[in-house]
């Protein structure tokens, strides 16, 4: 019995040191559990505060972004993937109203923007505007950056203007000059007309040459009218090959009769030019008439017309004794002229139609080569065909 008794009390006291143990063992887990957890309240913390800082700097960030888009002079508007305007600043809806939130960019376009023969710049009521875009990747939408240039583009037309003015002044003694000779050879004629010994066969001659020299000064007076006006831009939408089929057709009969022979090409494949078709055509006659002047009987002059890109190009190419490269310099000049009956103003006056329109002339080819000159214009834009068939 007493030895039973015994080894339950062993088993008893091995039991509670088992569980001693075990219960050291617990206050130490939970210790370490404590501790841990202490270490991640404080970590918690850290990064709430972390987080709460980065955002009050972009909170902060924010505000001054808002601040600066609403003083900012240019207009932003913000495009979503369909083109929905989803953000203005009050610049931009200044420019395009109130209402403009929500509207697809392409109806406010066509109600507020007209296009101009200058590539990104478009008219706004009575200013004008030049608009910038950049794609968004990870919206999928754009932004608009419209910027209000009225105050430079009206600068630029009166710099235009006063560097005409400037050019009228340096033309004065020249155009005097080329107003006197023509004035003086009608005067003569017309004082041969009131002499009794004069027959009616001769009379009927100094009649004639006396008309002739007032046609000569009145497309002078024309001509340096045109130049000092400056030529103003027209909606026109042509097809380039007509305008090029015209003019051929215009100069035709006078290339036969100068027994030149005359081809015209036209590689224009119907594209389109906006502006002013008179003006237009009258500055492919201008480089018409400058190249029979310069090409002799049994010579070739070649009109053409192709397009390059988004450009068009008009050429006139003839075999006559080419520009000397000192001429090269002086050939745009107004009045300047190798001729003995042109006004020199010719070339001068065509510069400003396709300067006008956007493009330009330039000379080709070199003394003893012939001459080629190339008329750039920019074609018309899909928004301009739009407005001109609406």
């Amino acid at each position: 019995m007493t030895d039973n008794n015994d080894s339950k009390t062993a088993e008893l006291q091995r039991a509670f040191a088992v569980f001693n143990q075990v219960s050291a063992e617990l206050t130490h887990a939970y210790e370490a559990l404590q501790t841990k957890v202490a270490s991640l309240t404080e970590e918690l913390a850290v990064a709430n505060g972390e987080l709460r800082r980065q955002y009050e700097e972009k909170e902060a960030l924010s505000e001054r972004l808002s601040s600066l888009l609403d003083a900012l002079p240019a207009g932003v508007v913000l495009l979503d993937q369909r083109a929905n305007v989803v953000a203005v600043n009050p610049a931009a809806i200044s420019m395009f109203g109130a209402d403009v939130m929500g509207r697809h960019w392409g109806d406010v376009a066509s109600r507020h923007l007209e296009p101009t023969m200058t590539l990104g710049e478009w008219g706004l009521g009575e200013g004008r505007v030049s608009i910038a875009e950049s794609a968004l990747p990870s919206a999928g939408g754009k932004i608009l950056l419209v910027h209000d240039i009225t105050a430079a583009h009206r600068m630029k037309a009166e710099l235009e203007r006063n560097q005409r003015l400037v050019a009228m002044g340096e033309m004065a003694a020249s155009l005097a000059h080329q107003l006197r000779t023509p004035l003086a050879a009608a005067l003569l004629y017309a004082s041969n007309l009131g002499m009794p010994e004069v027959s009616a066969e001769a009379r009927m001659k100094f009649s004639e040459k006396a008309t002739g020299q007032l046609r000569r000064l009145e497309r002078l007076i024309q001509d340096v009218l045109l130049f000092a006006r400056g030529e103003s831009i027209g909606r026109d939408v042509m097809d380039a090959g007509d305008l090029l089929a015209e003019a051929a057709q215009t100069v035709e009969p006078l290339m036969r009769e100068r027994e030149i022979a005359f081809a015209a090409v036209d590689e224009c494949f119907w594209a389109k030019i906006v502006g002013s078709r008179k003006a237009l055509f009258g500055a492919l006659i201008n480089l018409l008439e400058n190249a029979m002047q310069a090409t002799p009987a049994g010579g070739n002059i070649c009109l053409y017309g192709k397009r390059n890109g988004d450009l068009i190009l008009f050429g006139v190419r003839d075999s006559g004794p080419g520009v000397s490269p000192a001429m090269q310099a002086k050939i745009f000049e107004p009045f300047f002229t190798t001729k003995g009956q042109g006004t020199g103003l010719g070339l001068a006056i065509a510069l400003g139609v396709a300067r006008a329109h956007g493009g330009t002339i330039e000379l080709a080819g070199g003394d003893g080569e012939g001459a080629e000159f190339v008329m750039t214009l920019p074609l018309a834009t899909a928004e301009t065909e739009h407005e001109k068939n609406a």
